[in-house]
């Protein structure tokens, strides 16, 4: 072996090294947590039916699920659309006020179609996604409608990572049943890779802001962090929550991309591409009908600034 694989050697073992670190310190900070302030005691509280009751990772991939037709990502469809997307700023900083350009043009049912993907593409893998494994024993189960209330929100090009290999496709779907459930469904190949069910339980905190992220939203809008700092880009992403009525419009900057939340029905949807790597989360903003500033998330102190 001569001294250049000899130092590739121990490049290779220092990076596991600290790839095995930072796991390790996260399993000891979920087993032993540090005191956390009174507002996130709070936020984690208030927000606990609001988190995802049926989870499935890639750790759950081998299960056996109903295959769907493969959709056609093909060349470039990293930044391509069915529709208009947003027109990213080279070096515009997350803070800089902007005029965004809107994410994407409503298609059927008001879904936001991106990257290729058809509404009867999206409408398929939802239909698949609900009589997967992953449902199939848990009809009515919580946070989880019946297949034929939910209405497409959103289709997009979902990333892999170090932690969900291949690319994929992510299907946002929403019910207004009587706990307004919605759900996350992420397809790889045409086969369920995972879902992510979970409730609208907006106005459980006496405080919260005229605009609310989805704590769910972060399986959209962030890779493994694993990959931290080495994200595979271009990105898709995606924000999903709720806006009270005061809200008519709502905006999201991520990175060097800019974006105009489709709002309907007390609920938001906005997506972009990225093409920069990030450390901080999308900053939100929310405005009244006159234009006025009604919700910053630089200003929430339930709002997570920092990605992990």
């Amino acid at each position: 072996m001569n001294d250049d694989e000899k130092q590739q050697v121990a490049d290779d073992e220092r990076d596991f090294e600290e790839e095995l670190r930072e796991l390790l310190a996260e399993d000891a900070y979920t087993i032993r947590p540090s005191a956390a302030p009174y507002p996130q005691i709070r936020r984690r509280g208030a927000l606990e039916r609001r988190r995802r009751v049926a989870v499935a990772g890639a750790a759950l991939a081998t299960l056996a699920a109903v295959p769907a037709a493969v959709y056609g990502l093909g060349a470039g469809s990293a930044q391509g659309s069915t529709a208009a997307a947003p027109t990213p700023s080279a070096s515009a900083p997350a803070s800089r006020e902007a005029s965004p350009t809107p994410s994407a043009e409503p298609d059927r049912a008001g879904a936001a179609l991106f990257d290729g993907i058809t509404y009867d593409q999206a409408r398929d893998g939802l239909e698949h996604c609900m009589d997967s494994e992953f449902t199939r024993d848990r009809p009515g189960g919580p946070g989880l409608a019946p297949p034929d209330a939910y209405a497409i929100v959103l289709a997009m090009r979902s990333t892999g990572d170090s932690n969900a290999p291949g690319d994929g496709v992510f299907v946002v779907a929403q019910a207004d049943d009587r706990e307004r459930s919605s759900l996350i469904c992420r397809l790889k190949d045409g086969v369920t890779q995972g879902i992510t069910a979970f409730t609208d339980d907006s106005g459980a905190i006496p405080d919260e802001g005229a605009v609310l992220v989805n704590p769910n939203s972060n399986r959209l809008f962030q890779q493994s962090v694993l990959d931290h700092g080495r994200w595979r880009l271009p990105f898709r992403w995606a924000v999903i929550g709720t806006a009270k009525p005061s809200v008519a419009r709502v905006t999201v900057a991520y990175g060097d991309a800019r974006a105009e939340a489709t709002v309907n029905d007390g609920r938001f949807v906005a997506s972009g591409v990225l093409n920069e790597q990030v450390t901080r989360t999308p900053h939100i903003k929310g405005y009244d009908a006159g234009g006025e500033l009604v919700y910053d998330s630089d200003d929430d102190k339930y709002f997570d600034k920092a990605l992990p």
